[in-house]
């Protein structure tokens, strides 16, 4: 089974290594010379991940079985549909139910719709008009831009603004660069990730995820693309029952039906929903149409069954066939950072690794003949993974501490005074 990987961050070098541990050729497409993917792979090539003429190359050269397409950029551009005139099939959507993540009008549309449960109060704009009397009427609101923004676009009334003269300014730069802009009501509660494979037919969840945005610690600071995240070694999370984890699902499942009923497509790949548990129950926040970074950190290293056996499932339309199986191991992630991120970060700095127990997966580097590099993004994740949760961030933790370079981490993620904090704050809401 050969299997090409696009992609070149952390998210996908968990990903290589979980092709790779399914006994599988690896082919990688990366726009940088990941250590970690190079490391892992048969063939790899350096280039821009969705350039039509470089991936015909590859395809051409070294045939491929199946295609795993790891960030959201190349599904936007379409690559799944070309792969798909080069009789590839991918693990990843066509660009028409990429829009899923590319458009949040989109999601929200398909989710009222077809009355699917846990939608917040919402409005998509295409200009300034009435935007202010909406505001108004919300009171507390979230503006997001209504296209792909690397994770940094939403603004939360309160915190990145005060005033709704402030949230019509911010409006009015969204629709600058984007069709429409969405406000909707700010929800009140504890956000989780729970990430989907899917055949379009069937739905398998994996293991919920808590995913930290915030910069700093204690949750403060601008928005990254995450800056670690942790799971439990139940499959659950210390604020979150089972019941909540199905609310969830039910979601997914029905937002996978009714993409397939609106557009006669069956979506196939990773449907990753950004949930809230609030006091009126499970809430969607949207949807990614791939993996999370971090969040593939936690869930790909526990699957137990072949990852490449879900891969072709996926993509014949038999994930029904088998039961995807996960360690019943906690696991917690953290990211060391170049200084400065996400705002101004230090770029083409040289950085060092010491020898610890965590996993690292490479993000933002670049390995040159004299060490890595640091691109100016999230630069490498560490991953600790035991029996307890407070071992996992023990491991983890002495990941990030073995950097050396000018680099930053949070050390909460994972820590027992931020459950705790998480846990508190849900009763708050749910006596």
């Amino acid at each position: 089974m050969k299997v090409l990987l696009i992609g070149n961050g952390a998210r996908e070098h968990a990903l290589a290594e979980a092709i790779t541990r399914g006994e599988a050729k690896l082919v990688s497409l990366m726009a940088a010379n990941n250590p970690g993917i190079s490391s892992l792979s048969s063939n790899r090539f350096i280039g821009r991940i969705d350039e039509q003429d470089l991936i015909r190359h590859i395809v051409e050269k070294t045939k491929p079985d199946i295609a795993v397409i790891g960030p959201e950029a190349p599904l936007q551009t379409g690559v799944v549909d070309f792969l798909s005139e080069l009789k590839v099939p991918s693990v990843g959507p066509v660009k028409e139910l990429a829009k899923l993540e590319t458009s949040k009008s989109f999601s929200r549309r398909l989710q009222q719709q077809y009355n699917i449960k846990g939608m917040p109060r919402w409005q998509a704009f295409e200009s300034m008009h009435e935007i202010d009397s909406y505001m108004e009427e919300l009171k507390d609101f979230v503006i997001k831009p209504d296209g792909l923004t690397g994770g940094k676009g939403v603004k939360v009334k309160g915190e990145h603004f005060k005033s709704i003269s402030q949230g019509v300014e911010y409006c009015r730069e969204v629709l600058d660069k984007h069709p429409s802009v969405i406000v909707e009501e700010r929800l009140e509660g504890e956000e989780f990730s729970l990430q989907c494979l899917t055949d379009g037919r069937h739905v398998i969840a994996t293991p919920p995820v808590q995913d930290h945005k915030r910069a700093f610690e204690d949750d403060t600071g601008p928005n990254t693309g995450g800056m670690g995240s942790y799971s439990c070694e139940d499959h659950l999370l210390p604020f979150l029952k089972q019941e909540h984890i199905d609310e969830a699902l039910e979601i997914t499942k029905g937002m996978a039906k009714a993409i397939h009923k609106e557009t006669g497509i069956y979506y196939k790949g990773v449907m990753y929903g950004g949930f809230i548990l609030t006091r009126d129950g499970v809430k969607l926040i949207e949807y990614n149409a791939r993996f999370g970074d971090p969040e593939a950190m936690n869930v790909l290293p526990l699957m137990e069954t072949s990852f490449v056996d879900v891969c072709r499932a996926i993509v014949e339309g038999s994930l029904n066939t088998f039961k995807t199986k996960f360690s019943k191991k906690a696991t917690v992630c953290k990211y060391v950072v170049p200084k400065g991120y996400p705002e101004k970060p230090v770029k083409d700095v040289k950085i060092d690794i010491g020898k610890n127990k965590a996993r690292a997966y490479y993000a933002s580097i670049d390995k040159r003949e004299d060490g890595l590099y640091m691109l100016g993004s999230r630069a490498v994740a560490f991953v600790g993974i035991s029996d307890t949760i407070d071992e996992a961030e023990r491991i983890a933790q002495q990941g990030v501490e073995s950097v050396k370079g000018p680099v930053f981490y949070r050390k909460d993620i994972g820590t027992k005074a931020l459950l705790k904090k998480r846990v508190e704050h849900v009763r708050s809401l749910i006596p």
